[in-house]
Parts: structure tokens; C-alpha cells; sequence
């Protein structure tokens, strides 16, 4: 009874979300904060491109190391200890890349069209591929934020073909109801519909017709 009980203390929910080399790297990155923000504890894959690609679209100089990575974004969006983790591409004995400790969410944002592919034939060549894999064959929650244009014929298939598995495709396509003024509010047009299909409540985008009540 004593071991049911440890394994059961821990109910902070868990979420994954994987950063690829899609330009959009700050879909992920404010994702990354809200998530944080609601008291999640979230695991983080951050692809080499991906870093490449955050150097480039942010002022963020993330270092080298996910040990160092999992410090630098733990104090820049001020995480408890030990709600953020970094894993490795290759870090093989992190939960996500096994159906009994992967989290039952997860999400690829931004979702780049290498890895739309891989994930849509289960290459599984690194830890993000591995982690969507587990999150298919496990039958749980996986939500993909392609960041494209246009979409070619191969792209549009694997998107339909993942569709049919129960992933959710949602473009990183902002829209304009809300009157945005700000890049950062186009940016939590997109956060705003991730979290709304994680249920977690947020505050980034009123619901459509809901100054109407």
C-alpha cells in the first residue's frame, strides 16, 4: 500500500512539448511559458535546427547542453525546481520514449515538415520522433503545429494520414477576429488554441462570442 501511495503522490500533470526547426520558434517558446505559468510540469526536446532557429528569431542564446538548456529556461520563465526538464535527441532513458512513463500529451511547436514526415512513418530517429511515436501507439493526446507555406501534395498527406490517427493539426495560422496589434498577440492567437485543446484554462484569447453573454 505504502508503494501505491508513492507512485501516486505526484499529480502535478505532465506534458511534453518538442521545439523543431520550423520557423515559429516563438509559438513553442510562449507555449513553453504558459504552460509553466499554469503549474505543468513539462518535458522539452528542442531539435538541433530548432536551436538554430531560435538563435535566429529570438534574442535567446540557448547553450549546449540540455542540462544547461533545462537552467537557462527554468530562471528565464521562472519554473519551480524541477518542472522543466530538457532532454537530449539521442537521451533514449527519458520517459517520453516508453508508453509507461511518457506524459498522455504532447506537442510538436512549431512542427517542421521533416519531422511532419517522420512522425507520419515512424522513423523514430531521435527522442521527439520516438516521443510522437510512443504518443500514436499509445493512443494518447498528440497535437502538431505545421509552420509552412505553402503545403506541397507529400505534406497535405501526411497531415491527412495523421488526422485519421487522431492527431490534431493545428496550423500556425493566426487569426485577425481579435484585432491583433502586436506580433505577440498573433503569437497567442496560436498558443490560445493549443491550450484550448489541452483544456488548460487561458486567459490569451476570449472565446468566440463570449462578450455576447
Amino acid at each position: 500500500m505504502a508503494n501505491l501511495k508513492a507512485a501516486g503522490a505526484d499529480t502535478q500533470e505532465t506534458i511534453t512539448v518538442a521545439i523543431t526547426g520550423a520557423s515559429g520558434a516563438q509559438y513553442g517558446l510562449r507555449l513553453l511559458q504558459c504552460l509553466l505559468a499554469a503549474d505543468k510540469r513539462v518535458f522539452v526536446m528542442i531539435s538541433r535546427a530548432a536551436q538554430v532557429v531560435i538563435s535566429t528569431e529570438t534574442d535567446l542564446k540557448l547553450p549546449g547542453t540540455p542540462s544547461e538548456q533545462t537552467s537557462y529556461l527554468s530562471q528565464l520563465y521562472d519554473a519551480k525546481p524541477n518542472q522543466l526538464t530538457v532532454f537530449g535527441r539521442e537521451q533514449w532513458m527519458a520517459p517520453v520514449a516508453s508508453g509507461s512513463g511518457a506524459p498522455s500529451k504532447m506537442v510538436v511547436c512549431p512542427c517542421s515538415t521533416g519531422s511532419l514526415s517522420s512522425i507520419a512513418t515512424g522513423a523514430s530517429n531521435n527522442l521527439i520522433e520516438r516521443a510522437a511515436d510512443v504518443a500514436l501507439k499509445e493512443r494518447r493526446q498528440l497535437i502538431l503545429v505545421p509552420r509552412e507555406a505553402p503545403y506541397s501534395e507529400i505534406h497535405l498527406e501526411h497531415m491527412l494520414k495523421l488526422t485519421r490517427m487522431g492527431v490534431v493539426i493545428i496550423p500556425a495560422s493566426p487569426g485577425f477576429y481579435n484585432r491583433p496589434t502586436t506580433i505577440e498577440d498573433m503569437v497567442d492567437f496560436v498558443v490560445a488554441r493549443i491550450l484550448n485543446q489541452l483544456n488548460i484554462e487561458q486567459n490569451l484569447l476570449p472565446k468566440w462570442g463570449e462578450d455576447l453573454i
